[in-house]
């Protein structure tokens, strides 16, 4: 028998343990929309409290309460990287493939917040990560006294709650309000691993299956011969820029604008829309799902093809003359994919000579990159090959502070020191990350900015012999579009020649700044071999063939 201080001891550590061990548990799912009206009792805390309060107070079970409180801490943690995986990438967190997001989530933090602030951050992270184990491990550590002979009765109400869940016969009311939150993630990691060992051998068949490459394409981009032609990404560039009636006032004006000057210098504009196959984030996704004709929605899948071997569009132009250029101002490490793809020229943030000042995680903004492609690219290439040149633009990556305006006098930008003046303009991320509506504001004028910048760029450099693909990425994450969004973006195209738009239109974009809603959008995999088609047979008899 137990005796009643005993009893009463077991059951103060029930009342403790299981509450600290519940909030634990639930505060990830909590952080999900909706998730505050979901479950309220994690089942686990029921069985991890009637097991503490059951078990004497001995070394081994002081220990057990340690590793106790470190698991469940740990757990914790790999749920609130799932809660975040959702709200940012629109997917759920798959170990095997996202481990490697840590090293991207410092350098973005340290992009935004500074090196000295990341790492307060992470220690402060840290030291809370030490005192939730603290926590937990004393909420979990035995009451007392000798092993008791029965448990106490609210023990045992515990243990039937939890077994009730465990087979699926809890009342309704009930069932609606617990969860397995633990086991949910173990059996969800477990299910995403044989995922991944299957995924190996599908995207290897895959790859198999694709054309090795369109050497064999007669007039291999013939109707492109003697025209440069610019591949560009805007970050973050949705669909829901457009429709979403918390953005679409201040987008629309931006794309009507575009479309009244782009008519104005005498371009053709077309527009239609893409599938990314990410939302979120992890743009070289979309990069490569466009370059080489494959679906590229992981990271294996990418790392797969990069390895392989496999042609892309930029062996296509290389092929068919062009200088290859990958101008990419956000990479600042190694990028040996990048060697691999078999660019002529790589140009990142080391390569390119900006004086001017980081903006938080951006690197440069988007009117410095597009006024180095025409200094340093285009420019020196004027009497050689024909550019084919891919660019990542990243002025409305987030944190989205600070909003530059465009600068008049494109030819007096130089190496960026005129940008100096906003070196430190505009609110710290951390203060306007603090408000979720205004953040949604600052990414509207992120992206009303990127655009106004591609029209200033078109209507002073696209010319006839010029074809400027402008798309975007990815939508941004579901915190900026809601759940459910859909993953088409926006394509622009834009040429003084007509016979460049042509194909665009006869495959469906609608003519100017606006796709046609109507039209159910493509995925990115399906443009290489529709593109390289298109362009390789001339059009018009051998004029087109030669460029004339």
């Amino acid at each position: 028998m137990v005796s009643r201080s005993g009893a009463a001891g077991r059951i103060l550590s029930l009342l403790i343990a299981l509450p600290v061990v519940n909030v634990v548990l639930l505060a990830p799912h909590w952080l999900l929309p909706g998730g505050a009206g979901g479950a309220w009792l994690a089942l686990e805390a029921v069985v991890a409290a009637g097991v503490a309060a059951a078990l004497p107070r001995t070394r081994w079970s002081l220990a057990l309460a340690a590793g106790a409180g470190a698991a469940l801490v740990l757990a914790s943690l790999l749920m609130c990287a799932e809660a975040v995986a959702q709200q940012s990438l629109g997917r759920p967190l798959n170990l095997y493939l996202d481990l490697h997001l840590a090293g991207s989530v410092y350098r973005l933090m340290t992009g935004a917040f500074g090196l000295t602030r990341a790492l307060l951050l992470l220690a402060g992270g840290a030291l809370a990560v030490g005192a939730a184990v603290w926590l937990v491990a004393a909420a979990l550590g035995p009451a007392g006294g000798a092993a008791p002979r029965r448990l106490p009765a609210g023990g045992i109400a515990l243990a039937a709650v939890a077994a009730a869940g465990l087979v699926g016969h809890a009342p309704p009311a009930l069932g609606q309000r617990t969860a397995w939150p633990l086991v949910d993630i173990a059996t969800a990691q477990a299910r995403h691993l044989a995922r991944m060992v299957r995924e190996r051998e599908t995207f290897e068949a895959a790859i198999a299956a694709a054309p090795a490459d369109y050497a064999d394409v007669p007039g291999l981009l013939s109707r492109l011969r003697h025209r440069d032609v610019l591949l560009a990404f805007v970050e973050s560039y949705g669909i829901s820029a457009l429709d979403d009636p918390r953005y679409a006032p201040v987008m629309r004006p931006r794309l009507d604008e575009l479309g009244a000057r782009a008519a104005a210098a005498g371009l053709q504009l077309a527009t239609g829309t893409l599938v990314a196959p990410t939302q979120g984030g992890q743009s070289w996704f979309s990069h490569l799902s466009l370059t080489s004709g494959l679906w590229v929605d992981n990271q294996l899948r990418y790392d797969l093809l990069v390895a392989s071997g496999r042609e892309t569009l930029i062996d296509d132009f290389r092929r068919a003359g062009h200088h290859t250029v990958a101008l990419m101002p956000a990479n600042t490490l190694a990028w040996p994919e990048g060697e691999r793809l078999g660019y002529d020229q790589i140009l990142a943030r080391k390569d390119i000579d900006y004086r001017g000042p980081p903006l938080n995680w951006v690197t440069m903004p988007d009117q410095f990159t597009w006024s180095y492609l025409e200094r340093a690219v285009r420019a020196s290439a004027r009497d050689a090959r024909p550019v084919f040149a891919e660019l990542g633009l990243i002025s409305s990556h987030a944190p989205w502070t600070p909003i530059l305006p465009v600068l008049d006098d494109w030819e007096g930008i130089g190496d960026g020191a005129v940008f100096a003046p906003w070196r430190d303009a505009g609110e710290r991320p951390e203060d306007l990350w603090r408000d979720h509506d205004r953040v949604r504001e600052h990414f509207a004028l992120a992206l009303d900015y990127a655009i106004n910048v591609v029209t200033g760029y078109a209507e002073r450099y696209v010319d006839d012999r010029t074809l400027l693909i402008v798309l975007g990425d990815h939508q941004p994450a579901p915190l900026v579009t809601g759940t459910g969004a859909s993953r088409a973006v926006p394509v622009h195209v834009l040429s003084g020649d007509a016979a460049l738009i042509a194909p665009f239109l006869e495959r469906g974009y609608a003519p100017g700044a606006w796709p046609d809603p109507a039209r159910p959008p493509a995925r990115m995999d399906t443009f290489r071999d529709w593109f390289v088609r298109a362009f390789s047979a001339p059009a018009h008899g051998a004029a087109a063939a030669t460029g004339g």
